[in-house]
């Protein structure tokens, strides 16, 4: 069977009637206790069955304990404790039904909020559209009312200008006409100032071919003066070892260790180079953070400027000279190491020794050939 509330209930047992005896007039103690465990079993009913399975002896009872029970069931009202589960379980579906019926009204409400936020937001970007559509035609209207009124305006700009020009076209012809009969008159002048200026010309540029064929005389001479004392001497060089070409002035030895020397050099200037090169880009990157106060009380954003330029000042350098290395190496190869690249004489070792990479003697450095 169920309930209002669909809950399956239990159909009732009957209760089993014990058999009617005759009421005793005394009730001994052990009557008592046996009717007070009866009371107590009928509230528990499933563990008296129970126990009535696991002890069978015990269903044997006396008939005057059986008169007990009887009369205690009278005094004591029975509970149904399965009416009481049945009700319990009916009260919490009942609790259940209700929360979710609730839940479901709320969820209805949240929808219902949700659409008609939906809706107002709707209403506010048609009335936006509806705004910025205004907005836009009236910008139109202005920006078409200004083309008009500029296109006025360059329309009687121009009618000034033709007006202007036609005036200026009749002063031209006027000017040209009186400019005609000057430039004849001047033509006439010019025609013989020109023949004087001719013969004179003439003149002039004689003597001016005449002075400049003694000087190129002169300097031609000078040149081959300078050409013989400029002029290199052979470089005698020896057969090539280990990638050197040794000459009379430089042996095998001495280029090897200048060899090393060299590119000793370049990976230390070549290492050089890049650090410097990347603590300026490191000053960049933390300008570019802010990290760096470039106003007057802070004074930081001119140190660091000065800081990255004379980065990269020694850093150009330091290529300079990778440069200049990479140049003596390859010479190392082709037997042309440790010779002024001026006049071809010997660097002294000295000199090589302390500057490797160097192409000039001393006194061609600080003289006339010297490169600043």
């Amino acid at each position: 069977m169920e309930n209002g509330n669909g809950v399956s209930m239990v159909a009732k047992k009957p209760a089993k009637k014990s058999a009617a005896k005759k009421p005793v007039a005394k009730k001994s103690a052990s009557a008592k206790s046996v009717s007070k465990k009866t009371v107590s079993s009928k509230k528990s009913a499933p563990a008296k069955k129970v126990i009535a399975k696991k002890a069978p002896a015990k269903k044997v009872v006396s008939k005057k304990v059986v008169a007990k029970k009887v009369v205690a069931k009278k005094i004591a009202p029975k509970i149904d404790l399965k009416k009481v589960a049945t009700a319990k379980k009916a009260a919490e579906l009942a609790k259940k039904i209700a929360a979710e019926k609730k839940a479901k009204v709320i969820a209805v409400q949240r929808e219902k909020a949700v659409k008609a936020k939906a809706a107002a937001d709707a209403v506010r970007a048609k009335a936006k559209a509806a705004a910025e559509l205004a907005r836009a035609k009236a910008k139109a209207a202005a920006e078409e009312k200004k083309a008009r009124e500029k296109i006025l305006a360059q329309q009687k700009k121009e009618q000034e200008i033709a007006k202007k020009k036609a005036d200026a076209e009749k002063a031209v012809i006027a000017k040209r006409k009186a400019a005609e009969k000057e430039v004849e008159r001047l033509a006439k002048e010019a025609k013989k100032q020109a023949e004087a200026d001719r013969k004179a010309a003439e003149k002039e540029t004689a003597r001016i071919a005449k002075e400049a064929e003694r000087l190129a005389e002169a300097a031609r001479k000078v040149a081959e003066k300078k050409a013989k004392a400029l002029e290199k001497p052979v470089i005698v060089k020896l057969p090539v070892q280990d990638g050197i070409t040794p000459t009379k002035d430089f042996d095998l030895k001495f280029l090897q260790a200048q060899r090393e020397i060299l590119q000793s050099e370049r990976v230390s200037l070549v290492g050089q180079a890049t650090r410097l090169e990347d603590e300026a880009n490191a000053l960049i990157a933390d300008a570019e953070m802010g990290d760096v106060q470039f106003d007057d009380e802070g004074g930081e954003g001119d140190t660091m400027v000065v800081e990255r330029e004379r980065d990269l000042t020694l850093s150009a350098s330091a290529r300079h000279i990778v440069e200049q290395i990479d140049l003596s190496l390859e010479s190392i190869k082709a037997g042309e190491y440790g010779y002024s690249e001026h006049s071809g004489k010997p660097i002294p070792r000295e000199r090589l020794k302390a500057i490797p990479w160097t192409t000039e003697l001393v006194e061609e450095r600080v003289g006339t050939f010297g490169r600043r």
